[in-house]
């Protein structure tokens, strides 16, 4: 085992030998890393778009005076952020339920009900939607129907991570500290891997490699086809934050108050970016920058090269959600009750919407219209209005 310091600063990188933990080999030889979504933002599968956590395309048509096209009521919090795929939208809450809802109308097409409330966010892929749930259980469904193909038994401590779908495997961490790769076809356990501490980061899948943070403070690279542990990157507090590809290196928040750039490959550190406060917010990814919220009520532009601020702009409220990105805008919701849309050159505001409650959901931007739920326990879609 290799310690490496990263002189002047209080992290460190722990570095495994070939010898490790998980001996099931996923076979994910054939498969591509990121799941196909199309040339162009015309759906929206997972938590950040993509196994990678890009936020978005960077090219999608941007809302410029915005109108709430339809809200549809689950009657209790909602905190996950929707997956749309086709012409339905899926997404949990703490009402128990899982709801496909139709794109157009916001009507209701099927609820599947669990025996926990759903916090996570759910994935898409080949027909099927997969989720957890605080009913310590894992579950894939139809997306035709909602009927049930399979679920998993995580035991005591529930779900909160919200899965990544790659190559046939589902990643995603559990309260009970452990990293977990089912195979999608019959949810049978590949391999898992002990963090020791709760888990709500979603993981980055990317090159045979999985990237998650651990509320022990850490975020792990592990091998994607064996879960060994490649090395670990010790912060000073939880990591609920997921990380986001930027080039070579994956960029994610902590508790600690700080932006880190990480090599991918070493996990030697790159740039670190103070905050000051909490950062659970996950950062998106495009062109030469990065973007995410924080605790302070700041929304944030840095350079993916070195950190440099180009930008933040106060919100009025923490920010829990991760930004997605337009042609010209990033979208996020706030803890004041509003919805913005903030120019990506400048960061200056350039609307923004009241809803009346916490916006925690992180939005999806698909086919020039956006959509999130709230603490008020409605669905949003929005769109261009007249």
């Amino acid at each position: 085992m290799l310690l490496v310091f990263n002189g002047g600063c209080d992290q460190e990188t722990e570095a495994m030998g070939p010898s490790g933990m998980g001996d099931t080999v996923a076979d994910i030889s054939d498969q591509p890393d990121i799941v196909p979504v199309g040339s162009g933002p015309v759906a929206w599968p997972m938590f950040r778009f993509d196994a990678v956590h890009s936020g978005g395309i960077g090219t999608a048509g941007d809302i410029s005076s915005p109108k709430i096209l339809w809200q549809f009521d689950t009657g209790n919090t909602i905190e996950s952020s929707p997956a749309l795929v086709g012409d339905t939208l899926f997404i949990g809450g703490f009402s128990k339920n899982l709801y496909a809802i139709d794109v157009a109308s916001g009507e209701l097409r099927w609820s599947f009900n669990v025996g926990g409330l759903l916090r996570g966010s759910p994935a898409v892929v080949a027909g099927r939607v997969y989720f957890g749930a605080d009913d310590n259980r894992f579950y894939a469904v139809s997306v035709t129907d909602g009927e049930q193909i399979w679920s998993f038994d995580l035991g005591p401590g529930g779900q909160q991570s919200s899965p990544s779908v790659v190559g046939g495997v589902v990643y995603f961490g559990g309260f009970d500290g452990d990293i977990y790769a089912l195979d999608t076809a019959d949810g049978s356990e590949i391999w898992r891997f002990p963090t020791g501490r709760g888990i709500l980061s979603s993981p980055l899948v990317i090159d045979g490699q999985v990237f998650i943070g651990s509320s022990d403070g850490a975020l792990y690279a592990l091998d994607v086809g064996t879960g060994r542990m490649l090395w670990r990157f010790q912060t000073g507090q939880p990591v609920f934050s997921s990380p986001a590809l930027a080039g070579e290196a994956v960029v994610f928040g902590s508790d600690d108050g700080r932006v880190f750039a990480l090599d991918r490959k070493t996990g030697e550190l790159v740039w670190r970016y103070e905050v000051g406060r909490q950062v659970f917010s996950s950062p998106s990814v495009s062109g030469d920058s990065v973007y995410f919220g924080a605790h302070s009520g700041y929304l944030y532009a840095l350079e993916v090269g070195d950190g440099t601020e180009i930008w933040k702009t106060s919100l009025g409220g923490a920010i829990f959600g991760s930004p997605a990105i337009g042609a010209r805008t990033v979208y996020v919701g706030s803890s004041d009750g509003y919805f913005y849309a903030v120019d990506r050159e400048d960061g200056e505001i350039l609307w923004r919407l009241e809803i009346g409650n916490y916006v925690w959901s992180s939005p999806a931007l698909v086919d020039g219209k956006l959509y999130f739920g709230a603490h008020n326990g409605s669905v949003y879609a929005v769109g261009e209005g007249p």
